[in-house]
């Protein structure tokens, strides 16, 4: 795995004003010291920087949110400046040596990984934390490295990818891994992580961004640790293991629908915005079918979900492609990305009870959904398996939209064949190659990881 030139990103600069945090020298703490002759004041540094390096190419036009959108078929990319968005993105083939397209979503993850590992070999070496503040460290990093991994294998699927890359740069790249591997290891990092978030104290030895102010201790730490193994259970199907560690999380049918971990951006100094949304001037564009399938509230009016995440504006064509609808989820360039929050969570606990045959329970959650966050009136639909699980669908699709799981939905239910085609040349893809630069490192490179991916017809 030859990532060492993503690896600045990944301990580069962190916002002051965005963060609301006070840390010396947080442009580029400098990796070689870290390796080297870690200290207690640069293994702090690059335990926050991870935050950085989790948030590296998720916004933009081309960024994981607006990609898995595309695919998803939530929205569009219309603009002359790249017709990759609507040719590669929606007719294909995806192509891995486009490292902004079909290669993408790899190297600033793997990057993130190494600078993890980097700090959890250092921190062991700096005698100036306490085995609190070591352990508080250690199960942050493998926290959010089970995060990065995810977004390896969501993108990669049966595919695979590496794991074993504790590797020097220039070393042999590691092993490719079955899907169940990567999934088995993301489980190992959170569960050893939540080992460790129990044992670290009260406090952490570095601070957190402003998207983690509710996170901002380990022991609120571990309620996003289980947040994200409940997802990661309910990728696995292991509905029960879902169940477990969403009773330890931050699941609250009474707190807002808002609550949970985010990417922040800033306007400060050296700090990076969410680029995608500058007001003056939107290439993303709402895909049509999102109000037009929406349900009615008891008044008629749209589900509020639909109403409030796109808005109208003037029709614009391109390669065949019309919308006349604007993303609102994001309302400036300054908006944080939600990576997990308490709507999506009670979700997971519907979906679970629903595989599970507690229609009742998996109804009340459905129904806290439906109406605090749709306005809708509650489900009256029939209580049988099928029915509830296009409820649950429906409900994903419109309170999770453009935050990056329709597609993963689609293909894990195996609903791709459900997502629109605007015309015949479309098609809908289920997975990424890896770059080719990975291809071209490995002698023993399959190929069907390495070929353009084409998509279903």
């Amino acid at each position: 795995m030859r990532h060492s030139s993503s690896i600045a990103a990944a301990l580069g600069v962190f916002s002051l004003a965005a963060c609301d945090i006070d840390v010396t020298d947080l442009n580029n703490p400098g990796l070689e010291s870290i390796i080297s002759s870690p200290t207690r004041g640069s293994v702090s540094t690059a335990a926050t920087g991870l935050l950085i390096g989790a948030r590296t190419g998720w916004t933009a036009t081309n960024g994981y949110v607006s990609e898995m959108g595309i695919l998803g078929r939530e929205s569009y990319v219309l603009t002359t400046d790249d017709p990759r968005f609507t040719t590669e993105l929606l007719i294909g083939p995806l192509d891995g040596g486009n490292g902004a397209f079909g290669g993408n979503h790899w190297v600033p993850r793997y990057a993130n990984i190494r600078a993890a590992n980097i700090v959890l070999d250092a921190v062991e070496q700096v005698a100036a934390f306490s085995p609190e503040e070591k352990a508080g460290i250690k199960g942050f990093a493998k926290t959010i490295q089970a995060h990065d991994f995810l977004i390896v294998i969501n993108t990669r699927d049966t595919f695979g990818a590496p794991i074993d890359v504790n590797l020097a740069p220039t070393a042999t790249p590691a092993p490719l891994a079955s899907k169940a591997d990567v999934y088995a290891h993301i489980v190992q990092l959170l569960d050893e992580g939540r080992t460790d978030l129990q044992a670290a104290g009260d406090e952490f030895a570095f601070p957190l961004s402003v998207g983690f102010v509710a996170f901002n201790t380990p022991a609120n730490f571990i309620k996003f640790n289980r947040a994200l193994r409940a997802r990661v259970a309910l990728y696995l199907g292991d509905n029960q293991g879902a169940l477990t560690a969403l009773a330890t999380s931050f699941i609250d049918p009474n707190a807002p629908m808002t609550l949970g971990a985010y990417h922040s951006f800033s306007n400060s100094s050296g700090d990076i915005t969410n680029s995608a949304f500058d007001p003056t001037g939107r290439a993303i564009r709402g895909h049509p079918s999102f109000q037009r399938d929406a349900l009615r509230r008891p008044d008629g009016s749209l589900d509020l979900r639909a109403a409030m995440k796109q808005s109208t504006t003037t029709p614009l064509t391109l390669q065949g492609v019309t919308s006349d609808k604007l993303v609102t989820v994001y309302e400036s360039n300054l908006a944080p990305i939600p990576i997990l929050r308490n709507e999506e969570l009670l979700l997971i606990r519907a979906e679970a009870n629903i595989n599970l045959g507690n229609f009742l329970a998996a109804v009340t959650d459905l129904n806290r959904v439906r109406t605090v966050s749709g306005g809708l009136a509650p489900y009256g639909g029939p209580l049988t398996r099928d029915a509830l699980i296009d409820e649950l669908v429906y409900n994903r699709r419109y309170s999770l939209y453009f935050e990056g799981h329709r597609w993963i939905d689609a293909r894990r239910l195996n609903k791709l064949g459900t997502l629109p085609r605007d015309l015949p040349t479309h098609r809908v893809f289920n997975v990424f190659p890896f770059p080719r630069e990975e291809c071209l490192a490995r002698a023993d490179a399959p190929s069907a990881p390495c070929s353009l991916v084409a998509g279903a017809p």
